[in-house]
């Protein structure tokens, strides 16, 4: 099957762990992410996150499922949670967790059964979009201005629609 772009759902930031984390859900089902793979993701969220160091408490995750999608390589049941966390001012902290996908150690096809994985991965070419848009919003409200703006970075994210094509 030819390559395709996904849809791109953004719900609103929540706070975790004393993060503000803007949330970005990845899925080829106009539905959305299924509510039980969403729960049991942000369930492991806490522990992908570090412990602050003085920079603004700001994240941002990509949730990815691909359960009922045939796009993804191999049509896989898998879902993938990438949480980005703004670290020594300037960097980003990456920390993520994997279901239902044994390639990446998975003990079962179980979507909902998070691990860590060993394989250091940071996220497939559905997933990375929000990357590029994070790191300008950073820039432009909270490292550009003479007083950073958490509230501005929160409220600027990616519109909804699809992973790609945003020329």
């Amino acid at each position: 099957m030819a390559f395709a772009e996904k849809l791109l759902f953004v719900p609103p930031p929540i706070e975790v762990s004393g993060y503000h984390v803007k949330r970005y859900h990845v899925t080829a089902d106009p539905a959305g992410i299924a509510s039980e793979v969403e729960k049991a993701a942000y369930a492991v969220l806490p522990e992908l996150l570090p412990e602050p160091d003085g920079t603004p408490p700001a994240a941002f995750v990509v949730l990815h499922s691909v359960l009922h999608s045939v796009l993804h390589r191999g049509g896989d049941d898998g879902a993938y949670i990438n949480a980005y966390t703004w670290a020594w001012d300037n960097a980003l902290h990456y920390g993520n967790a994997v279901a239902g996908q044994p390639v990446l150690g998975c003990p079962d096809r179980d979507p909902t059964h998070f691990i860590r994985p060993e394989r250091p991965l940071i996220g497939c070419v559905w997933e990375l979009p929000p990357i590029l848009h994070e790191r300008d919003a950073w820039v432009r409200h909270m490292l550009a201005p003479d007083h950073p703006d958490l509230d501005a970075y929160l409220a600027d994210t990616l519109p909804e629609g699809t992973t790609g094509d945003r020329r």
